[in-house]
């Protein structure tokens, strides 16, 4: 068989590896553009322990059959914020075991579904009027597109297996020492990298073993070998994501490694164990069957799926108990200290147990608000390029973003038909400050991106921090600890100039600043006069409503339905003599 390396296996390899990282890409954009807050809430229920983490996986892997699309698609939401690290760990652990527990449907055609999927739902995103249901066939569509590429990749690589050098390497190899044994399992790591599934190694090791190229005790090693070579799949899934994501990719690299080197030197007398167990299964595998004046070996696909589903049993169950442990080695990996700042994007103050106690909800609400605006500020700090700012804006806007939807949804969440007039109007009001203070936290976004975007001349790197510095004197007008406390001045010593003035400046600038350089500061003054218009709309806002006078009347009444009546059997107390 003539074998076009160019046509049957670069083009689909490398084709099959942009289309599968694009679908990842969709599959991202997709979730995240839906209700982030009802996808976590309903995956925080289903993997919101380690326990159910691990039977989630298991169970949807154990559907899906392809551990490599169940990993790449939680790193995938890890990525866009909805899982969390501690729940992937769990979810990947069940998905290893997944994976095993129908090694015959190895040859299902997922390929072809998924390009006819992926072409289903594109045409829905193209011609749908509704945006939610445009992300819901966007994300569709990424997650078809992976079982497309993947199925495109192995297609690309499937041919060398007809390379009669490859099978002649594979023909000589025995597992008859650890040598040999260690040998074995990178061989098999490596064509499972190349292929991107551990299923069409185990699949393609039981036809050799069937057929006995392999003795079942090398088609046993090489079933090892694809369990460790699968995790390259999550790896090149994870190289273009968030570190989150890459922390994801790296806990089933772990897993893997470590239960192989912990297996490896068991190898010999887990053999025994497993030929011993075969008895129950149809008797010793290496014993041939004469079919049609050809010997087989039938047993050694049964020996090679029951050594492959212990393994990763073995594996979980010794590995599960340091979940925990895993994730605070996992979450210092690649680590910098900007990442040590607190994450904002997990509420500190809504307790939804505080929803039907009006007097604790709204300070509750007022604190989250008031935290919100302190990660709006710290894009200043990102633009400044400090050292204990974010690295990235688009991450340090996301986490925004995912708390100001909790925000609003909690608010809203007080409103109660019972509640009295004046109650459902400071909730309202913290509703529209809640949404200014959004818009706010993405003008001031719009600025450290700006700014960390264009390398500015020292003329006009002069005129940026004015704008900066004018920022950040507005800021206080609403948040008074915020920045450094600045000594009392005489009324008119100290002034900044106004956003007039800089954009005057800037057209001033002349060749001292090129024209891309100029368009920036120009777009930058935009953004901060609108940022300005929101920083007086939220205090015109906290004014609209005397706020703490609806609270403490609210307490009060609280404390009056609470409070034990004191004239109990119709005796008032009498004062002491």
């Amino acid at each position: 068989m003539n074998i076009d390396i160019f046509k049957d296996i670069l083009v689909p390899v490398i084709g099959g590896l942009g289309i599968f990282m694009l679908g990842l890409e969709f599959m991202s954009n997709g979730i995240q553009a839906l209700s982030v807050n009802k996808m976590r809430a309903f995956l925080a229920k289903a993997a919101g322990t380690p326990i159910k983490g691990v039977i989630a996986g298991t169970l949807i892997t154990g559907v899906i059959q392809s551990s490599t699309a169940m990993t790449v698609m939680v790193v995938g939401l890890v990525n866009a914020g909805v899982v969390g690290l501690r729940p992937a760990i769990s979810v990947i652990m069940g998905a290893n075991i997944g994976t095993t527990l129908g090694n015959g449907l190895i040859a299902l055609p997922l390929g072809p579904l998924g390009l006819i999927f992926a072409g289903v739902f594109s045409l829905v995103y193209c011609f749908a009027k509704s945006e939610r249901i445009r992300n819901v066939a966007l994300a569709c569509m990424g997650f078809a597109l992976i079982f497309y590429g993947l199925n495109l990749m192995t297609g690309g690589l499937r041919p060398l297996r007809n390379i009669p050098e490859v099978m002649d390497v594979l023909s000589t190899l025995t597992a008859d020492s650890y040598y040999n044994l260690i040998k074995c399992v990178l061989i098999a790591a490596g064509v499972t990298a190349m292929i991107h599934s551990s299923s069409a190694t185990i699949g393609i090791v039981m036809g050799l073993g069937a057929a006995g190229v392999l003795d079942w005790t090398t088609a046993v090693a090489f079933s090892l070998g694809a369990d460790l070579g699968t995790t390259i799949t999550s790896w090149i899934a994870s190289l273009n994501l968030s570190k989150n994501a890459k922390r994801a990719a790296y806990a089933h690299m772990s897993f893997n490694i470590i239960g192989v080197c912990i297996t490896v030197p068991l190898f010999f007398v887990s053999i025994d164990v497993l030929a011993w167990a075969m008895q129950w299964f149809g008797g010793d595998p290496g014993v041939p069957v004469v079919i049609e004046g050809k010997e087989t070996f039938p047993l050694v696909p049964v020996a090679v799926g029951l050594y492959s589903t212990f393994f990763n049993v073995f594996n979980t169950a010794l590995l599960f108990p340091f979940v925990s442990v895993f994730e605070r080695v996992l979450s210092r990996i690649g680590r910098t200290d900007a990442e040590d700042v607190e994450d904002y994007s997990t509420p500190k103050f809504l307790d939804r147990r505080l929803t039907s106690d009006f007097a604790r909800a709204v300070p509750a609400v007022q604190q989250e608000t008031a935290r919100h605006l302190q990660a709006g500020a710290m894009f200043l700090d990102i633009a400044r390029s400090a050292k204990s700012a974010p690295s990235d804006p688009g991450e340090h806007y996301l986490a925004t973003d995912i708390l100001s939807r909790d925000i609003r949804d909690y608010t809203a969440s007080l409103m109660k038909e019972d509640l009295p007039y004046e109650q459902l109007d400071l909730v309202a009001s913290l509703i529209e400050e809640a949404d200014f203070t959004a818009a706010l936290t993405e003008s001031m976004h719009q600025v450290a991106r700006r700014v960390k975007r264009e390398k500015f001349s020292e003329p006009a790197l002069a005129i940026v921090n004015q704008a900066l510095s004018k920022l950040d004197a507005s800021l206080q007008e609403i948040m008074p600890d915020y920045g450094v406390v600045r000594p009392s001045m005489p009324a008119g010593h100290v002034s900044l100039p106004t956003v007039t003035e800089l954009r005057a400046q800037t057209l001033a600038l002349g060749p001292n600043a090129g024209a891309a350089e100029r368009g920036t500061i120009l777009a930058l003054l935009g953004s901060v006069e609108r940022a300005e218009i929101l920083i007086r709309r939220i205090d015109e806002e906290r004014k609209s409503v005397n706020r703490q006078s609806v609270l403490s009347r609210a307490s009060q009444k609280r404390e009056r339905q609470v409070r034990p009546p004191l004239d109990e059997g119709g005796l008032s107390p009498m004062p002491a003599e």
